[in-house]
C-alpha cells in the first residue's frame, strides 16, 4: 500500500448539497423552498420567535433538579452472573470483585461501581465484592451459600 493509493470507502464521504446554483443542479431557483410564503423567506425562526409576545419556552416555569455529582452505578443482574459462571467465564471458586465482573464481559463499564440487582436466580456458591446491591440480591446470594461485601458507603435513614 502507498500513500497515493488511500482513499475512503466507496460511499464514506458524500459531496455537499449546493443549492441555488442554475436548473440543472437538481435544487436550482428556489433551493428547495417552495413557492411564497414565510418558510421560504430568510430570517426564519419559527420555533422560537412569536413576533415580541413572551415565547412559550420562557412562559412555562423550570422544573427538576439535576445533581451535578450524582452516582451512576453498572447495574448487573443475579441471573446474568449465573449465566456467566455456568460458562466458566466467571470462577466461582474465587472472591470475585468488580474488575473480574468488567474483565468477563458482565458489563461493559464500572462507572461508580457495580449494583447487583435480584433479577434470575442463582445457585453458584459466590464471594462478591461490589459497590452495591439490593436486599433481596444480598438475601438471594447468602440464601445460595455464598457471601456479598458492598464497599459504597450506605446513606443512613433519616428515621434513626
Amino acid at each position: 500500500m502507498k500513500l497515493n493509493e488511500l482513499r475512503d470507502n466507496e460511499g464514506a464521504a458524500r459531496k455537499k448539497k449546493r443549492v441555488a446554483r442554475g436548473p440543472g443542479s437538481g435544487k436550482g431557483k428556489t433551493a428547495g423552498r417552495g413557492i411564497k410564503g414565510q418558510k421560504s423567506r430568510s430570517g426564519v425562526a419559527l420555533g422560537g420567535y412569536e413576533g415580541g409576545q413572551m415565547p412559550l419556552y420562557r412562559r412555562l416555569p423550570k422544573r427538576g433538579f439535576s445533581k451535578p455529582n450524582r452516582k451512576e452505578y453498572a447495574v448487573v443482574n443475579l441471573g446474568l452472573i449465573q449465566k456467566f459462571v455456568d460458562a466458566g467465564k466467571l470462577d466461582a471458586s474465587q472472591p470475585i470483585d468488580e474488575n473480574a465482573i468488567v474483565a468477563a464481559g458482565v458489563t461493559s463499564h464500572k462507572r461508580d461501581g457495580i449494583r447487583v440487582l435480584a433479577k434470575g436466580e442463582i445457585t453458584a456458591k459466590l464471594t462478591l465484592t461490589v459497590a452495591g446491591a439490593s436486599k433481596a440480591a444480598v438475601e438471594a446470594i447468602e440464601k445460595a451459600g455464598g457471601s456479598i461485601t458492598l464497599t459504597a458507603p450506605v446513606a443512613a435513614d433519616s428515621a434513626e
